[in-house]
């Protein structure tokens, strides 16, 4: 795969290398041309010529005898050695040599230095080094992510670092068939540095560091001192679409002008009026916050946003205006206050609380949105308790105000409950029945 050419240098953004090139001329696999390559340049192909064979065939000792490689490159050595007849060593014998024949060089069968052979299956799998998982449970991290583990009665099973040749491919814990011993030393070639700029949700804050690491496996932070504030500010966004609902401060101001917006859109079936959510708003907040996010590094830094004149000023001049018209914020009864009405999620009917006496006087319901959608009326007793919920405040004063009158009569006897409540005069405070 593309992955694995890069990996192993052979293609570089899309690009066949030099080295890529070189393999080209191999009659071998990618992986296993590579590994040779590297051998070559550094003294190793005697070794590499046994490994590379070992991988090409099939296990000549079995699962029995554990997982190092090197005890299938040293049983392939005392076969050379001491010429013993074991039908699968042959064959891997047979493959080593045309190896040895293609980089012309001559077989060793001296001991083998491991870290080494761990070396050489880093070159040729550079996604598989592992780095053993803190508790000594025989866990391995490997580059690409995965997690594997060996059997714990195995002689690698307590080493630091390996180079896995052979993992199944299951989902979760993998199980590693082949490896070698690495030398950590061995892996500074292999290192990389990586700015890191992201939102951290334990410790509720913009971190900032330089990570080493291979692939998946970081070996060490430091604190990044100087970097980008627009790429700080692409994580502080990224934080906001997967968190923002818990992390931006949806006060109730903010979410009554989202459901006034949310309304219109809706009561008019008008899509030119923005598709408001708190998910969508998080969705796009790049679309109308990121300007505002220069000074955001912790958790609390998102509680100075006032998100209600944020998103105010993220309509046109236009919207403003018709929003003032169409969803106002408050509206005026009969008794002279200027009531706040409570808009409702996803344009469903909204709601008007306010006190019974303020609204004598009053024939219909009030309406909104140049009159298509009316109100629902929460009227209140004296004392700020709900007594009557319509919608219809015509047919309440004709059918459902005497019966609530006797009740408030009962309860607020000093108060003035009129028999014809639509000529009374509508009162803001308290106005005290005639002694």
């Amino acid at each position: 795969s593309e992955k694995v050419l890069e990996a192993i240098e052979a293609i570089e953004n899309g690009q066949i290398t030099a080295h890529g090139k070189a393999i080209q001329t191999l009659p071998l696999q990618p992986r296993i041309a590579h590994m040779l390559l590297y051998a070559k340049e550094n003294g190793q192909l005697e070794l590499a010529t046994d490994v590379a064979a070992i991988l090409e065939e099939r296990d000549p000792l079995g699962a029995d005898a554990g997982v190092d490689i090197n005890l299938r490159v040293e049983a392939l050595r005392r076969f050379r050695d001491r010429g013993v007849s074991i039908s699968r060593i042959k064959k891997i014998e047979k493959v080593a040599a045309q190896y040895r024949k293609i980089f012309q060089v001559t077989p060793e069968n001296s001991p083998v230095d491991p870290w080494v052979t761990g070396l050489l299956l880093a070159y040729a799998y550079p996604e598989r080094i592992a780095a053993a998982r803190p508790g000594n449970n025989a866990q391995f991290q490997l580059a690409n992510g995965k997690i594997a583990q060996i059997g714990h009665r195995d002689d690698l099973a307590h080493e630091s670092w390996l180079a896995v040749a052979q993992v199944d491919a299951r989902e979760g814990m993998g199980k590693i068939w082949l490896a070698a011993p690495l030398n950590p030393k061995d892996l500074a070639p292999m290192l990389k540095t990586r700015e890191v700029l992201e939102w951290d949700r334990k410790k509720g804050g913009l971190i900032a560091e330089t990570e080493v690491r291979i692939g998946a496996i970081i070996l060490g932070k430091r604190p990044l001192k100087a970097f980008n504030p627009e790429l700080a500010k692409e994580a502080i966004v990224r934080a906001i679409q997967e968190d923002g609902q818990y992390l931006l401060d949806w006060n109730e101001e903010t979410l009554q002008l989202i459901y006034r917006v949310q309304s219109i859109r809706n009561w008019n079936n008008d899509p030119s009026w923005p598709d408001w959510s708190v998910q969508n708003l998080c969705e796009n907040s790049p679309d109308w916050l990121s300007p505002y996010l220069m000074d955001i590094s912790k958790n609390e830094d998102f509680k100075k946003l006032n998100l209600k004149d944020i998103l105010l000023h993220s309509l046109s001049f236009e919207q403003q205006q018709m929003l003032v018209q169409l969803a106002p914020e408050k509206i005026e009864v009969p008794s002279g206050s200027k009531v706040k009405i409570e808009y409702q999620e996803e344009g469903m009917q909204p709601r008007l609380s306010v006190r019974l006496q303020e609204l004598f006087g009053l024939i219909d319901t009030p309406r909104i949105n140049q009159g298509k959608n009316a109100l629902l009326l929460e009227m209140l007793s004296p004392g700020f308790k709900p007594v009557q919920l319509t919608q219809d405040l015509n047919s309440f004063w004709s059918n459902g105000y005497f019966e609530v009158r006797k009740e408030l009569k009962r309860r607020y006897p000093k108060h003035e409950w009129p028999e014809n409540p639509l000529e009374a005069e509508a009162v803001r405070g308290v106005k005290k029945k005639r002694d």
